[in-house]
């Protein structure tokens, strides 16, 4: 990599990008349905660190790309069957409620938590693209830009439904099964 053409953002877009990989390596791995018990707990994490590397690109002072006009990263990868995938894994759980903008509105929208899942990963590809075709600054610069504009808050949105899925799984069960759980799990033999 040049770098005349990094202004510095190489190491920070080197990060970024390992937390792009994880996240679509976590999606796929849900997608695919061989674990189906273990989506919520497995999306819920993902989620949860991109979101906290999302943070740290949002924090960082603007990014200003090498050129006015954006180089054609190349053709937007095709996400359909894996939102399909998540759509059929997540069910009846997928669609929920939310705020238009919580701190101007009280106008309720609904959304999808597979659309939300894939359209992060779509804005995370873009930069991706830049990133591997050398361009580190025009990566950072979009991964922060759509952050703030785009998949920062359907991150949060999503990680509140997985939170909120991932409690009701746990907490809402009969109390006779917890006691069952609990004493199967007290008089297991390793």
């Amino acid at each position: 990599m040049d770098e005349t053409l990094d202004q510095g953002w190489g190491a920070v877009a080197e990060q970024m990008n390992a937390e792009v990989s994880a996240y679509f390596d976590s999606l796929h791995e849900v997608a695919s349905g061989e674990a189906p018990g273990a989506a919520l707990p497995v999306l819920l994490l993902a989620v949860g660190q991109l979101c906290a590397a999302g943070a740290r690109v949002g924090a960082l002072v603007d990014v200003l790309p090498d050129e006015r006009f954006e180089p054609d990263p190349g053709p937007d990868c095709d996400l359909e069957e894996v939102r399909a995938r998540l759509h059929e894994l997540l069910g009846g759980v997928d669609p929920y409620c939310d705020l238009v903008d919580p701190v101007l509105s009280t106008e309720v929208t609904s959304g999808s938590l597979s659309a939300d899942l894939v359209a992060i990963a779509a804005d995370l590809e873009h930069g991706r693209a830049h990133f591997e075709a050398g361009r580190p600054t025009e990566a950072m610069w979009w991964w922060q830009f759509s952050y703030l504009s785009s998949w920062g808050e359907r991150a949060a949105s999503a990680l509140r439904v997985l939170l909120t899925l991932l409690s009701h799984v746990r907490l809402d069960a009969e109390e006779e099964q917890v006691m069952e759980a609990e004493m199967a799990a007290l008089h297991a033999v390793d």
